[in-house]
Parts: structure tokens; sequence; C-alpha cells
């Protein structure tokens, strides 16, 4: 049975959710027991719950993970039955699926849940990624089971646009499930899909919905039974959390523990990705609630076993625990609901087999997303494979016929898989195949570009720090190579850019840039919402797979760029003197993708004057973002720095080793002689005469002696002999500015970076090289 109110039920808000859940009494008290330890004496409730699923009914083109789910699910309703039992999900049944899913539009993964008797799921976020009428539409009429969100409205109402809730019979008891999605919603999927809805507090539409059923009033529902379905959780679970930690940290967990209703016997939850059966107490009673989480990918089953006192007509026992999903066994092969979601199997990795067999492309390295613990898809982080993928956005929209864009950039949460060079049964070393190409990018998002100003550019990359309250702090943009910046980790919201390098040149706050990407970001999703209020927003109506596809089509062998293109700089100088100490701290030279080298040093420089090579640590620094490799550099600003007549603009390079990651920024210096003497000879006369203007001159320097000799001036022209840590020796002579250019052409060339500035006076001189 689905029911579906629109009627003008009006949403509580945060403080009479409170009041609510407050006054609710202990009624929903129970105690946790070890699982199949429920009194015999009470009627038992079985229910199995999923979340998360993203369309993973196989891994690896043989199945064996939707077998083995499958398999899990028939063992685990056998310890109570059929009729005790009934399977749900907190949502993300489908979308972000691989290949053998997507391919196929999800169809076999709504197949597979219903040859399973999934009852009822919550509507998660990527249930909307083509959109709420494909939602209601296709997807609905294939899924047997119903889709609930209860803060899900007609845009402009309260009147809820999905059904809230669905009763089910289980063990002759009516169990309510109540379903409701993240808030954030309209952040993270196209908004074009969602424009007619609005997305309301999860807790207060889950509260509403369990007063009415709980009323006494027939009309509106009642039930036994009441579980909340949430689309939503912690942020950490298993042995790297607590409950106590998670609620402490605020945010949307703490008010779903502590605000919903005493009337909510279990809560399920989904969304982040974590795995835990937590006791929650339960808000104005003395006992405790289950709330739990089961991971995702299908890796675990959580199963939920509730005991119901007849006489009292309350939930007083219950076990909670997530089951890991192990290879199917032979005791389910004369099982019908299994062979009959094995054989959804077989055919859809058949028919996904024929469509992505083809090989399209080849990989010289491992290309992925950032690691964290031997873990993928750490979203706080750079990556090969996410600064790949904004470069063939880039490139594909500057082919013939296309309108043409000057940066690429990619949501570190859209990319589903890796691109690895060991070999599978599919391919050979190297080889890409469509399916593996198509699976980093399975949504199905249409290639956009938008003009932004340089200084919505730079709102843009501030707006990488999540606001408050979000499940993940920061979001790390994929960018083309053509862009690098510099970011203070410690300043306020919006100064935490302090320059911004685009084509080898300072931003232009005040010029139009044309950004490339896939409608879901350039619509503004991920909370990235200047993107939306950028201007001749325009729809290529490509695809965004079949642009990653047809670029491995149309390239040689594709390798990973190990460069990081944002350095954190800490104690950023604004000012130097010539013949004082100049200290601070750079660090994020590292990516964590897979072979990604590290950086051992990094040589610094004032202009194009060599300031020195210091050592770089591996050390992993916490934060937002967290970062790996950390520089301390120190040195005297060298005479050629500056004029003695005025203050000069200038900049401050590093340049890594081994990966050649690059770090500019801008500096006014003061002081010094107007003519400085070098400290060494050209190895050859300069074959050109006249001002430098730009990059090394044309005489090839001798090396560069790592401390003051003869007598000469520290820095004039020389690494300084007063550094933090031992200054290391470089088999590449230190870059020296020509001799015939440090009167007359430095001047010239400080001036012309003077003019190049960013925001609030910020400038950049970020050159990639």
């Amino acid at each position: 049975m689905s029911i579906t109110r629109k009627g003008a039920s009006l949403v509580v808000g945060a403080s009479a959710a409170i009041a609510l859940a407050a006054s609710a009494g202990a009624a929903s008290a129970a105690a946790p027991v070890e699982p199949g330890d429920i009194d015999p004496e009470l009627t038992s409730v079985n229910l199995l719950n999923i979340n998360d699923f993203h369309g993973r009914i196989d891994t690896d083109a043989t199945g064996d993970l939707g077998k083995a789910f499958a398999c899990t699910v028939v063992s685990a309703t056998s310890s109570l039955g059929e009729e005790a039992t009934a399977l749900l999900s907190a949502g993300d049944n489908i979308g972000a699926s691989p290949f053998t899913s997507a391919s196929q539009e999800d169809l076999p993964t709504i197949q597979f849940l219903n040859a399973l008797g999934l009852e009822a799921s919550a509507v998660g976020n990527h249930e909307f990624d083509r959109g709420f009428d494909d939602l209601t539409g296709r997807v609905d009429q294939a899924a047997d089971y119903d889709i609930l969100g209860a803060n899900v409205y007609d845009k402009g109402t309260t009147n809820p646009a999905l059904s809230e809730f669905e009763i089910i019979e289980v063990n002759g008891l009516d169990v309510a499930v109540i379903g409701a999605v993240t808030r954030s919603t309209p952040s993270l999927v196209t908004p074009q899909g969602i424009s007619g809805l609005d997305f309301g507090d999860p807790v207060a539409a889950v509260n509403r919905v369990a007063g009415e059923l709980t009323d006494g009033d027939t009309t509106n529902g009642e039930a036994d039974v009441i579980v909340a379905e949430y689309h939503e959780g912690a942020t950490e679970g298993d042995e790297l959390s607590t409950l106590e930690d998670q609620v402490g940290a605020g945010g949307a967990f703490a008010k779903i523990v502590g605000d919903t209703s005493a009337e909510v016997d279990a809560i399920f939850t989904g969304h982040t990705h974590k795995g835990y059966a937590w006791d929650a107490p339960v808000p104005g009673g003395g006992g405790t609630r289950p709330i739990i989480q089961s991971n995702s990918y299908g890796d675990t089953l959580g199963q939920l076993q509730l005991g119901f006192d007849e006489d009292s007509g309350e939930v007083t026992e219950y076990s909670a625990t997530n089951i890991e999903v192990a290879d199917a066994t032979d005791d389910c092969a004369d099982d019908t609901t299994y062979t009959d979601a094995a054989g959804i199997v077989d055919k859809a990795v058949a028919e996904a087999d024929e469509i992505g067999k083809e090989i399209v492309g080849e990989v010289s390295d491992d290309i992925t997303t950032a690691y964290k613990q031997g873990e993928r898809d750490d979203r706080l982080r750079e990556s090969t494979l996410g600064n790949l993928t904004a470069d063939i956005w880039l490139d594909a929209l500057n082919q013939p016929g296309r309108s043409g864009a000057d940066i690429g950039i990619m949501n570190s949460g859209g990319l589903r898989a890796e691109l690895l060079y060991e070999p599978t049964a599919q391919e050979g070393p190297g080889e890409v195949t469509y399916a593996e190409a198509a699976s980093i990018n399975p949504f199905a998002n249409t290639m956009m570009t938008v003009d932004l100003t340089g200084e919505q550019f730079i709102t843009l990359l501030e707006q990488q720090w999540q606001p408050e309250g979000e499940s993940r702090p920061f979001l790390k943009l994929g960018l083309s190579d053509n862009v690098t910046y510099t970011f203070d980790p410690d300043a306020a919201k919006g100064e935490r850019i302090t320059s911004v390098s685009v084509d080898g040149r300072p931003i232009e706050t005040s010029e139009t840039y044309t950004v490339a990407s896939g409608s879901f970001l350039i619509g503004g999703g991920d909370n990235f919402s200047v993107l939306a209020q950028g201007t001749n927003a325009t729809d290529s109506g490509l695809v965004d797979t079949d642009a990653f596809v047809d670029h491995f089509r149309s390239n040689e062998a594709i390798g990973p760029d190990f460069r990081a293109q944002g350095i954190a700089i800490t104690d950023q100088p604004g000012e130097i003197t010539v013949g004082e100490r100049v200290s601070f701290t750079a660090s994020g030279f590292d990516l964590t993708s897979l072979g990604s080298p590290t950086n051992t040093t990094v040589e610094a420089f004032v202009g194009e004057t060599s300031v020195g090579t210091f050592p770089i640590t591996a050390e992993s620094i916490s934060g937002t973002p967290t970062r790996k490799g950390s520089a301390a550099i120190s040195f005297t600003v060298p005479r050629a720095a500056g004029s003695a007549a005025e203050a000069t603009d200038a900049s401050i390079r590093l340049v890594a080793a081994p990966s050649d990651t690059e770090a500019t920024f801008p500096v006014s210096v003061t002081g010094g002689a107007s003519s400085p003497s070098p400290t060494t000879e050209p190895t050859s006369e300069p074959t050109t005469s006249g001002p430098t203007t730009s990059g090394p001159t044309s005489t090839e320097p001798t090396p560069t002696p790592t401390s003051d000799s003869g007598g000469a001036a520290p820095g004039a022209g020389t690494p300084s002999d007063d550094v933090t840590g031992p200054i290391v020796e470089t088999d590449q002579p230190a870059r020296l500015t020509d001799t015939g250019a440090v009167g007359s052409g430095l001047g010239l060339l400080l001036a012309a970076a003077a003019a190049l500035t960013i925001a609030g006076g910020r400038r950049a001189a970020r050159r990639r090289h």
C-alpha cells in the first residue's frame, strides 16, 4: 500500500521537532540484545536494509557481487522466515552505477531489487540524477517497491511530492516505513531536473508523519512499529568514530539522533557510505534505539531484529548488526528468489559485455582518484584522474563545431571508478575498454559551458570549502592543467585564495573566462553556486561519457600528471626587503593518487633568481583540506630582487622535484642597490641585448654556490646561506638574471608584473613551465 498525501500539511520547524521529541516520552525505549537473542515470547520482526547500492549488481563483469548479495539476503531471511522479514533501503539504489547497470539505464538494478523483494526505499539524491520526471515516470513504473520522500515538496508549498510512508505487514504487525532525503539534494543533482521541488528538514518531516501514524486517527494511517529511513548519516563510522563523537560534531546526523521523535522505533541511515550499528538514546526516555548504516555498494547487509510486546504495544528488545556479504553458497542454488535475481545479473552482464568490450584507448600508468588509508575517493584531495577529466572537458568543448572554453573543471564526487594499467580479463596492459572509461563518469550529464568573470572564478575556488553543516567540509575541484592557484588554509572564509593563474598569466578579475563541465556542476551542484550565477550558459548536447570515451579514441597512450595545481602557503609574505630574511611554509606538494611520487626538494626563486633548495617532508597535514608534503622555506632576499628607488612588484616561485609542481605568489620588494654586481659571470656572451622581459635568459650561467663567497653580499644572485634546514645541491644550475637585465631590464619586468592583479589587491604571478 502506497499513500501519498498532498494536503495542506505543515512542516514543523526545528524547534517544534525538538519539542515533539522531548515530550514524546519513553514509549519507544528498548533494550539491545545479541543477534538471535530476542525473547521468544515477543513477536519478532526481521528488517534487512541496504543503502547506497548504486547499481552494484556486479563488479568485474562476472556478476559475483550481485549474486553474493542476493544469497546473503536469502540467508538472512531464512533466520526468521519470509513472513517475519522485510527488505528495505535508505536510498541511492541507482545512479552513479558501474557500466553493467549504467549502460542499460539502471533497469537491471531495479529488476534485481524487485526480484529480491525490496518493499520500500527512501529516495536518495541519486534517484534524482535524471530529474524528477524520470523518477516518477520511468523509474517508478519499473520499480515494484515504493519510493518515499516525506520532506520532498512541490515548490513553494508543503504538499508532499512523493509518498511519505509505506505500511507493510510483517509477522502480523503493521510496520510503517517513513523515508526522507538529505536536505542538500539541490546541491547534489542537476538543478534543472528538480526545479519544481523544495527539500525540507528531514527530521521535521519524519516527526510530522510519525505523529500522524500514532494519533489514533485511522484515516491518516496507524502503525505498530515505525522505522525511519534517512538518506543522510554520520560522516565517520566503524572504529574511526563513536556515536558520541558524531553527535558532538553537530550537523544533520546529530539532529537525526537527538531530535527524531521517540515514536520512531529504529533509524536506518545512508548517503555517507559509512558502517555502524549504534545504540542511541531515545529523546525523553530511559532506553535506547538502534541507528544503523551499512557501508555502501552492497558489501554489507544491515539486519535489525525487533521484539514487539503485544501486551504493551511497544518494541522492548532489538538487535542490530551489519552482515558482511560473502560469496554465494550452494544452499542458495535451489532458492527461487536467488535464482531469479542471479538470472537478471547474468543477462545484464552479457548485454553490457557486448557494449563495453571495445578497446577505446590506452594509459601508460594508473590514473586514479585520491587515496586515503588504501581506499579510493578521498574527495578532499587533488587527483590525477580529477585533473585529467577537467582537461578532457576543456578539450571536448574546444573541438570544431563546439562553443569553445578557457577552463575545464570536474567535481571529485563524479569520479566513480579508476583507470588502471594492470590488465583484466577484458583487456591487455594499459588498454582501456569502453566499459572501463564509461564507468568513470556514469551520470550521463550533458557538457555545458558558462561565462564567469575572473572574480567569480576566484569565488568558485573559494567554494571548495563547503557550507557549514555539510557532510564533507571540502570538495576538491579537478582543474584543467592551464590553471594553478595558491591558498591560505588558515584564512577566513572568502579570503583563502591568494593567487590564481590561467595559461601562465595572473587571472584578471574583470575579464570573462568560459568554463566547461557537466550539467550537474554548471548548474551549481555540490554547492558551487557561483556557476549558476554565470552568464551565457550553453548546453552542447554532448554526453560526458561520450566526451570521455572520445578523448581516449583520439589520443595516444595517456599518462598521469602528478603536478599539484593548488598549493597551501602559510605565513605568506606580502612585502619583502632586500637583505632581510623571509620565512614561510608551503604544503600540499604531493598527490595521493596511485603512483604519485614523493617530492623531496623544492627550489625557491625570487623573480628568476634562485635563493635556495629546501627539503620537503612527506608528512600528512590535517585540516581543511588535508595536505601531504611540506617545506619550511627561509632565505635572505637577494639584491637582484629590488631597486632602491622605489618598491616594485615581483613574485616568489617554488618548483618541487621530482613532480615539477609549481607554486607562485606575488610580493612587493623594497630596498637594495640600484645596480648590484653579479657574483658570477655567464659562460658565454648573451645572444640578445637589451632588457629581459620573461623567462630565463639566453645565456647558460655557471653553477651557483650554495653559500656566499669572495665577499659577495648575501643574495646577490646566489642562494642565501641563511636558510631553514640544509640546502640541497642539484645538478641543474640555478637560473640568474642576465647581467644586462639586472639594471635596465628587471625594472621593466617587475613593472609589468605590477599591472597584473586579482581581487582586493591580491596579485598572482604563477606560471606553468
